[in-house]
């Protein structure tokens, strides 16, 4: 099979298209067949290897997954025997992890990081929600704790991650604050932002406006100024951010890890937020998909082929919503 493969880190360019061994289904494992992948932010610092603290987790000298890519969505070719809620045929999408590889022809992965696919959604559209979707889903419903009466400000709202926390939080009944720039201000109030603050326009910091929650998805802040557009008891969710700037040893973990220090000496709750494949978390998305709370915003397409350039696009930190590539047109 055909797919992305990187064997040192560095920019777009050290990734190659090429042959390489088509996985099998063994186990709990299935063999999809790969209709559409996306890409996210996730994807570009394992090619850079940035932040480098970070390289402990993906392989200190070279990605230990040699194929990028962790979201997907496409058809079961085969199953394994200990495999019980799929069949050859189905149309699936979810969350490879970091083993990666969903940027190929084939991928193999455990029934339990799967789902149906969500009943009206193209494949790309598919694709574009586990990895975004589920860390929207966790911050805005388990951090967040979203619901009505509940201020909730998203930084970065135009953004893959931010096109969906608008959604859910607006679907969960909150009242929402988008933070974006000029040529993204539609798009983000029509995901049903309450309130739209152009951020080359507005200081959503220093405007005294206060939120119950602040969800940060940019990192382009300091904490003072987050936790004045706090309440005295609201929270502070950090969830990374940037874009490359020719390599770093903390990068966005630098905010991180000073909030983590910080949130024990005051009253304000300081959270970050990570995000696991989750099986009920697709499953609630797919649901929400389907009955038109929640649909995946797409930025740009390329083919397989040409997934080198949609990553340069996506570092350069303005892609607004998802940007998909599409693998197998039957």
């Amino acid at each position: 099979m055909r797919a992305i493969v990187q064997d040192r880190y560095g920019a777009a360019d050290t990734l190659e298209f090429k042959e390489v061994g088509r996985p099998a289904a063994t186990g709990d494992r299935m063999l999809v067949r790969v209709r559409a992948a996306a890409v996210n932010a996730y994807d570009w610092h394992v090619m850079r290897g940035d932040p480098r603290l970070a390289r402990l987790s993906v392989g200190l000298t070279r990605p230990r997954a040699r194929i990028r890519g962790r979201d997907f969505a496409g058809r079961v070719e085969a199953i394994g025997p200990a495999v019980t809620r799929f069949r050859p045929g189905d149309e699936v999408y979810g969350d490879l992890g970091p083993v990666d590889g969903a940027l190929a022809e084939y991928v193999s992965v455990a029934e339990d990081l799967v789902a149906p696919k969500p009943a009206g959604l193209t494949p790309e559209q598919a694709a574009a929600l586990p990895l975004a979707g589920v860390t929207a889903l966790m911050g805005v419903r388990d951090l967040g704790q979203a619901g009505p009466g509940r201020r909730i400000l998203i930084n970065g709202a135009s953004g893959g991650v931010g096109t969906f926390a608008v959604q859910l939080a607006k679907a969960f009944g909150a009242e929402v604050t988008g933070v974006c720039s000029t040529r993204n201000v539609e798009l983000v109030r029509s995901l049903g932002a309450d309130h739209v603050v152009d951020y080359t326009r507005e200081d959503f910091t220093g405007d005294g406006r206060r939120y119950d929650v602040l969800i940060d998805l940019v990192g382009n802040r300091s904490l003072a100024d987050y936790r004045r557009a706090l309440t005295p008891t609201g929270t502070l969710i950090l969830s990374g951010g940037g874009v490359y700037q020719g390599g770093s040893l903390l990068g966005p973990m630098r905010l991180i890890l000073r909030g983590k220090l910080l949130s024990r000496f005051v009253r304000q709750r300081l959270l970050v937020l990570t995000a696991a494949p989750s099986r009920e978390a697709l499953a609630v998305l797919g649901q929400l998909a389907e009955v038109g709370a929640l649909t995946p915003v797409i930025d740009r397409t390329y083919p397989l082929p040409a997934a080198a350039d949609a990553l340069r696009y996506l570092e350069g930190g303005h892609a607004p919503a998802k940007v998909v590539i599409t693998v197998w047109e039957p």
